[in-house]
């Protein structure tokens, strides 16, 4: 009997230390992109097309890649500096906001084709969709004077601008509470975020972090109404009540956070940072943060995209000289 106790304990023991070592993200395949040089910034999905849009901001064009073969269909060229990418499945319009032009530029059609362009300011950059009000929300402007910072919203539907909301400094990611019609937006270089009614597209409240700046990207958990802030200075990622702005935790992160997602299937965030890593945390139903294993990628990869029916993270990965490329890492199930 103690010899079958004794087996059972170091059976238990074994899977126990399996399970807690198991990397949270494993690469499962790699798309190479020939001719494609440079940063990346964000990316967008049409999951019933199986196509990944990349913003190759580094080449000036949004990549259309095909996911079943893993091969560029198509190159969008003639931008300046494409940033924020999204797709709107119900009019099959993809939206990308060029910083360099200051504008929103519309494309439809097989293959694209660029049908409308509404200015904005310089660095127009990310953006958030609401596919219940089919609202977009781009944040832009704060270069200079003459460049304000804004959040526009577009009617996706008529391809006009409703409002231009004012904010203090250039908006970085915007996320979305659907449920209760707000936009979060981090507003970076005054370490605060700002949150924006989906109904009177006014401000409706704004939480300063506590000596942090740099929040650069975000995540939302819907379920349990937790904000995810990734920061800068210092290097870290912090979880607020969604509905006071409250910090509930914060642990340390590589250095150039850029890219940040909520994994609701496995309560995972993965943070993507520019130094060269992906940070993943378990995150619990109180927001109270675990660091899990570090999953090491080149320099200068800081953006990509969690696709949660796929349980796959997709990582930009630039390159200077030969081809850019895409990294693909599997998300672990519970």
């Amino acid at each position: 009997m103690f010899k079958l106790i004794a087996a059972a304990t170091l059976f238990i023991s074994t899977y126990t230390m399996h399970g807690a070592t198991q990397a949270p993200l494993t690469l499962s395949r790699t798309i190479p992109l020939p001719g494609v040089t440079g940063k990346f910034d964000h990316f967008a999905m049409d999951e019933a097309n199986h196509r990944l849009f990349a913003a190759a901001t580094g080449s000036h064009m949004v990549l259309v890649v095909d996911l079943t073969s893993d091969r560029v269909t198509q190159s969008l060229t003639g931008l300046g500096k494409p940033h924020g990418v999204a797709w709107v499945a119900s009019t099959k319009r993809l939206f990308v906001a060029d910083g360099q032009k200051g504008e929103l530029d519309v494309f439809e059609g097989t293959p694209f084709k660029q049908v409308k362009s509404i200015k904005l300011s310089e660095d127009a950059d990310d953006m958030v969709y609401d596919s219940h009000t089919k609202l977009l929300y781009v944040g832009h402007g704060g270069t200079d004077a003459s460049n304000p910072s804004a959040v526009a919203v577009i009617d996706t539907d008529a391809l006009t601008m409703l409002a231009d909301i004012p904010v203090a400094a250039h908006p970085e990611a915007l996320e979305i509470d659907e449920r209760s019609d707000r936009i979060f937006v981090n507003i970076s270089d005054a370490g605060t975020i700002i949150v924006i009614d989906g109904r009177t597209h006014t401000v409706s409240t704004q939480w300063a972090l506590k000596e942090k700046k740099g929040n650069t990207p975000l995540a939302f958990d819907a379920k349990d109404k937790l904000l995810l802030v990734g920061c800068r200075t210092p290097a870290e990622l912090v979880v607020l009540n969604s509905e006071t702005g409250d910090q509930l935790a914060a642990l340390p992160s590589a250095t150039g956070a850029d890219d940040l997602f909520y994994d609701e299937a496995n309560q995972r965030a993965y943070l993507i940072a520019g130094s060269g890593a992906v940070n993943s945390y378990a995150v619990s139903a109180e927001g109270k943060l675990q660091t899990l294993a570090t999953t090491n990628t080149p320099a200068g990869a800081k953006t990509g995209l969690l696709v949660p029916s796929q349980k796959s993270l997709f990582v930009g990965v630039p390159s200077a000289s030969s081809s850019s490329e895409i990294r693909v890492y599997m998300t672990e199930g519970r």
